[in-house]
C-alpha cells in the first residue's frame, strides 16, 4: 500500500493559474502513484482503488451517489492546527466562502479559528451551529441591510467597512448606548493573485478603498467622528492563488505607512492588522504553492521592523485562509456518461459539470481526474473531460492523461475540490447539487445531503 505523505503545512486561495498556452502530452503526465495533491490520509490498496480518511472512494460513489463532494474531516483540523503553528500570536479566521456547512463551521472552531463571513446566511448558519460570534468577522463589498441587521443583532466581532456608504448606515443600525468595532478594507494598490479575476489588491475592481486616491484616509476620519463605531484595525486582501511572501510584505509595508498617518493626524494607534487570505494550493503535482510557514516569519519580521521604524506598537495580526484550508481536503467523484471522439479530441462526458463546478470555466482552473475502481493495462490518452450541461465551456480538465479504454460507468476522482466547489454550485439545468459526505477514521458521513427535485418543485410556488 502507498501512502500519501505531504508538508502538514497548509496553503489556500481561490483560483489556480491560467492554463499554460500548449497542454503537456498525456504521456508526460504524473504517474498514478504520485498522491501528493490528494488528502493527507490517502491511501492506494493494491487492487488500484483509493481510500481518503479509511473509506475506499467506490464505496462512497456506490453509497451516496455521484455527482459527490468528499472532505477529509482529518485532512481539514490538520491543516487548521498547521496555521495555528505558524501563526501563534495571531488570529486565524477559516473564510467562510470556500466551503461552509455546519461540521465545518464546528471543525474550525474546535481547532481554535475564528471565521470570516460574508453575508447573513454563512452568519447565521455559523452561529446556529454554536459558533462564538464574536470570534467571527463580516465582510463583503455591498453589504445588504439584512446583513448589516443580522451582524449587529447576533453581535459579530468585527465588520469591515467597505465603503463609504456604509458608515453612515451601519453608524445609524448600532443600538443606542452600543458601540461596533468596525475595520477599514483598505486597497493598497498591488496586484497579485493567479487569474485577473481575482486580483482585488488593486484599484481598477469594486472591493475596498483606495490608499492611492486618499479614500481609506478619508473614511478613517468618518468613522472616528461617529461615536457608535470603534475602529480598531485595518484590512486588506490581495486576491487569490498567490504563491509568494512579496505582495504581503509590500501590504505590510503599504498598510503600517497608513497607521503612521492615522496615529499622526488622529492620535491613534491602531491596535489590529488584518491582511486576509488569498494562500495559494498546488491542483496537479509539481505546481507552487504558498509556503506557509515561510510567510508567518516574513510577514512577522516585516510587521516588527516597519512598525519599529514607524514609531508604532505592533497590531494583532489576523490571517484569512479559506481553500488553504478546505481545498486540498476536498475530492470530487464522477461517473463516466459517455466518450466521444470528434475534430482529433476524445471527450469524456460526466454526470456532473460546471453546476458543481464552475471554476474551469471561469478562471481556467486545472485539474488532474484520475480513474478510480479499476486497474487499466491500456496506455494513457490525452482526453477532454466534460459535463452534461449546455454550454461549450463545460469543461472540468483539457488534455489530460487517462487509460486509452476509459468508458461509460467508470468512476473519476478529482483532487483539490474542498473549496469554491459546492458554494459555487448552481441550479443549472436543474441538476441539482450534490451531497457532502465527510470521511474519517474508515466511516463516512453525510453532511450536506443532495438536492432534489423535490426540492425544485417546492420552491417553485407559481403557476
Amino acid at each position: 500500500m502507498t501512502t500519501l505523505r505531504v508538508p502538514p503545512l497548509p496553503t489556500d486561495a481561490a483560483a489556480a493559474p491560467p492554463a499554460p498556452a500548449a497542454p503537456a502530452p498525456a504521456s508526460t503526465g504524473p504517474s498514478d502513484t504520485d498522491l501528493s495533491v490528494w488528502p493527507t490520509t490517502t491511501t492506494q490498496p493494491t487492487h488500484g482503488d483509493l481510500t481518503v480518511g479509511g473509506v475506499p472512494l467506490t464505496d462512497i460513489a456506490e453509497r451516496f451517489g455521484t455527482p459527490a463532494y468528499l472532505i477529509d474531516e482529518a485532512d481539514v483540523r490538520a491543516r487548521c492546527r498547521a496555521y495555528r503553528r505558524a501563526f501563534p500570536d495571531a488570529d486565524v479566521l477559516y473564510a467562510a466562502k470556500a466551503f461552509l456547512c455546519r461540521a465545518m463551521a464546528h471543525w474550525v472552531e474546535e481547532e481554535g479559528l475564528g471565521l470570516d463571513v460574508c453575508s447573513a446566511g454563512e452568519l447565521e448558519l455559523a452561529v446556529t451551529t454554536g459558533f462564538p460570534a464574536d470570534r467571527i468577522v463580516l465582510h463583503g463589498n455591498a453589504k445588504s441591510p439584512h446583513d448589516l441587521a443580522a451582524a449587529l443583532r447576533l453581535g459579530v466581532g468585527r465588520i469591515v467597512i467597505d465603503s463609504a456608504s456604509e458608515i453612515a448606515r451601519l453608524a445609524a443600525a448600532v443600538p443606542p448606548g452600543s458601540r461596533q468595532k468596525v475595520m477599514v478594507r483598505v486597497v493598497p494598490g498591488i496586484a497579485a493573485g493567479g487569474h485577473a479575476k481575482i486580483r482585488t489588491g488593486t484599484d481598477d475592481q469594486k472591493f475596498g478603498l483606495s490608499l492611492a486616491d486618499g479614500s481609506a484616509q478619508h473614511a478613517v476620519a468618518r468613522i472616528l467622528g461617529q461615536p457608535t463605531l470603534d475602529l480598531v484595525g485595518l484590512h486588506c486582501h490581495l486576491g487569490s492563488q498567490i504563491t509568494t511572501e512579496k505582495p504581503y510584505l509590500a501590504a505590510v509595508r503599504r498598510l503600517v505607512g497608513l497607521m503612521a498617518r492615522i496615529k499622526d493626524q488622529h492620535g491613534l494607534a491602531l491596535p489590529e492588522l488584518d491582511l486576509g487570505g488569498g494562500h495559494g494550493i498546488a491542483y496537479r503535482p509539481g505546481e507552487e504553492a504558498l509556503d506557509i510557514a515561510a510567510l508567518a516569519r516574513r510577514v512577522r519580521a516585516e510587521l516588527v521592523g516597519s512598525c519599529a521604524a514607524a514609531d508604532l506598537p505592533v497590531p494583532r495580526l489576523t490571517v484569512e485562509p479559506g481553500r488553504a484550508i478546505a481545498g486540498p481536503a476536498g475530492v470530487a467523484l464522477y461517473r463516466v456518461l459517455a466518450v466521444k471522439r470528434t475534430g482529433g479530441r476524445t471527450f469524456v462526458a460526466v454526470d456532473g459539470g460546471m453546476s458543481d463546478n464552475p471554476r474551469p470555466a471561469l478562471y481556467g482552473v486545472r485539474y488532474l481526474p484520475r480513474l478510480l475502481g479499476r486497474r487499466s493495462t491500456a496506455e494513457p490518452a490525452a482526453v477532454t473531460v466534460v459535463g452534461r450541461h449546455c454550454e461549450a465551456g463545460d469543461i472540468l480538465a483539457s488534455d489530460v492523461a487517462l487509460p486509452g479504454d476509459v468508458r461509460p460507468g467508470d468512476l473519476l476522482g478529482v483532487p483539490v475540490a474542498g473549496a469554491y466547489h459546492l458554494s459555487m454550485a448552481s441550479g443549472y439545468n436543474l441538476v441539482g447539487r450534490p451531497p457532502v459526505v465527510a470521511v474519517s477514521d474508515g466511516h463516512a458521513r453525510l453532511l450536506v445531503r443532495r438536492e432534489s427535485l423535490e426540492d425544485f418543485r417546492s420552491r417553485d410556488i407559481g403557476l
